[in-house]
């Protein structure tokens, strides 16, 4: 009887750990995900240009990158479970700071703590995992954190479409004042709705015990034997101990027979699993798929849909992420990393061809009007330009009839966008991207949106710039893009291949990515070796969410899917050619493989 009920504690603690767990995979989904349903309002009403949205979309990224940089020290130093409510607490704390900030420094410090925040939960809470589940239940255990991640994806889109409904029904009244009032608070809304499960991950992290490992590894004995039972019966409490025992003082005899005969790190077996960690994490990321899925919302609405039908292609997008990691998890351990990593980066490939290949048929029809823009520069170098269903048409004519010298020009009346680059100086910047049948769509150009206004923060926009010439220099009008709104058809049809693009990202890099270069390093530099590579790919992503906006504005979005296309295709030669299968093979076995042993 006493067995049975053992049981049965051990099995309610551990759904319970796996529910801790699942709200951490949760809130790490909702970092990368909220974004993308309260940018389009959020760049409707804060006058912030393109390239402040992209820096506070990419704020997420680099408080990932400061926190992955120290996370597993401080959960060494400090314990798993504090660094579990404390990064609890930085998510709790990030949504006020942004659903309440009114400006631009505000808005950066909240999305960096929810990038610190989602840093930390990243790292501690799979190495929680690790060392408190059994070893039937550690895989069960990671399989939920990420399908959770999804999950919270998925949420952050359902939110944001409930938002822009909202929105779509505020529109009708016609009243411009209104709907900028109501979009103002639905981005902020869109965050406030995210608060409850951080809230609820930091009640759970205070009522889970402290890793037993980390316990014992402190020399706290007794506290490890106390935090195993909550999840083990008396006779596994005890076994697990003494093999936490015996692997220490292995390591200790390894420790010192490695200090009078130190290995060089320079090998083959150590240089080329890193190199190829470093390479298949820098493309996991150059494959765009987080900006893809930030700016989801705003691709689809330049791609041709409407707000609402951009956030419900959001929440498709989001679903097919979500279900396909389901299937992925189902199929890594029958087919293998390396089928998985090849079939899902050459999908990827395709799709982003095809979607470079749908925006450039729309982009090749644009028109630059410039020198009309350039002529609405007052006196003391700012700009306003009102966009609408009688403006745009103008502005075209103009163009146009320029053009062909005779005055017969026609153009159709048509939703367009328009965006402008411009600069002063040596700093250049975009504006955000507005619609012709967006009521009250109005750009506003001045020099703060432009010039940096400390030499610290110009000397990270551009190094080589003069800040003082820039401060008193002319308003320049680089270029003013006014391009086609294509249909609806062709909106869902580029939704579509996005849809192809993440269910393939979602099969193969997505799921396998982290499994295949756990078990590629070597023992020796497992925990260095995976702290750098992950640091490249954060860096890397960071970088892509910095300039994307600002590329598409000047490029267009086909050389934005162009260039990760190619990075792609750079992935897909890596995965099929270079990488291992390591599917069924033990850490010796695929060490050998880099010395160039064979079985």
């Amino acid at each position: 009887m006493t067995e049975t009920k053992t049981d049965s504690s051990d099995l309610g603690y551990n759904r319970f750990l796996l529910l801790v767990a699942g709200l951490g995979g949760l809130l790490f989904g909702v970092d990368v995900g909220i974004i993308s349903g309260a940018l389009p309002y959020l760049e409707a009403t804060s006058g912030l240009n393109a390239g402040q949205l992209s820096f506070i979309v990419a704020a997420v990224l680099l408080g990932g990158v400061i926190s992955t940089l120290f996370a597993g020290a401080l959960a060494d130093f400090f314990g798993r479970k504090p660094m579990m409510i404390f990064s609890g607490l930085l998510f709790v704390a990030s949504v006020p700071a942004i659903a309440l900030s009114h400006s631009y420094g505000a808005l950066i410090f909240g999305r960096l703590l929810q990038g610190v925040s989602g840093g930390l939960i990243g790292v501690v809470v799979p190495l929680y995992l690790a060392e408190c589940l059994s070893a039937a239940d550690r895989g069960k255990g990671t399989g939920i954190f990420q399908w959770l991640l999804t999950l919270g994806i998925v949420a952050a889109a359902v939110i944001g479409f409930y938002f822009s409904g909202r929105v779509e029904e505020v529109a009708k009244l016609g009243d411009a004042q209104k709907l900028f009032a109501f979009k103002d608070a639905a981005w902020r809304g869109i965050f406030w709705v995210s608060l409850p499960p951080g809230i609820l991950f930091v009640i759970g992290s205070f009522l889970v015990s402290e890793s037993p490992r980390w316990l014992f590894r402190r020399g706290q004995t007794d506290a490890a034997l106390r935090a195993l039972l909550r999840s083990r019966s008396d006779e596994q409490a005890k076994i697990e101990l003494q093999e936490m025992a015996d692997i220490a003082e292995t390591e200790k005899k390894s420790a010192n027979a490695a200090g009078k005969n130190s290995e060089s790190l320079w090998q083959r077996k150590y240089i080329l699993p890193f190199v190829l960690a470093c390479i298949i994490l820098a493309c996991n990321q150059a494959t765009g798929v987080n900006s893809i899925i930030g700016y989801n919302a705003t691709i689809l609405i330049q791609a041709g849909l409407s707000d609402k039908q951009a956030h419900l292609g959001y929440v498709i997008l989001t679903a097919v992420n979500f279900l396909m990691t389901i299937a992925a998890i189902a199929l890594v351990d029958r087919k293998g990393r390396k089928f998985l990593l090849s079939v899902g980066s050459a999908g990827v490939i395709v799709s982003l061809l095809a979607v470079g290949f749908i925006f450039h048929k729309t982009e090749a029809q644009r028109v630059d009007v410039k020198d009309q823009i350039q002529t609405l520069v007052t006196s003391n170098q700012t700009a306003e330009i009102k966009f609408n269903k009688e403006t745009a048409p103008e502005f075209l004519l103009k163009e146009i009839n320029k053009a062909i010298g005779d005055g017969s020009a026609q153009v159709a009346v048509r939703p367009e966008t328009l965006i402008v680059i411009y600069s002063y100086g040596d700093f250049h910047a975009a504006t955000k991207v507005v619609r012709s049948d967006d009521l009250g769509a109005e750009l506003t150009i001045d020099r703060d949106s432009c010039v940096p206004a400390t030499k610290v923060s110009a000397f990270f926009k551009n190094p080589f710039a003069n800040l003082d010439a820039a401060r008193l220099a002319p308003l320049k009008i680089e270029h003013a893009l006014i391009t086609p709104v294509p249909s609806a058809q062709n909106g869902w049809l580029t939704a579509v291949l996005i849809y192809f693009f993440m269910a393939s990202f979602a099969v193969g890099p997505g799921v396998c990515v982290w499994l295949a270069l756990s078990e590629l390093m070597p023992t020796r530099i497992r925990s260095n070796g995976m702290s750098f590579a992950l640091l490249i790919n954060i860096a890397v992503s960071t970088t892509i969410a910095a300039v994307f906006l600002p590329t598409v504005g000047q490029y267009g979005y086909s050389t934005m899917f162009f260039i990760f296309a190619g990075c792609t295709v750079v992935y897909f030669i890596t995965a099929a050619f270079f990488m291992p299968e390591t599917k069924g093979k033990t850490l010796e076995q695929i060490e050998e493989h880099f010395e160039g042993k064979k079985r």
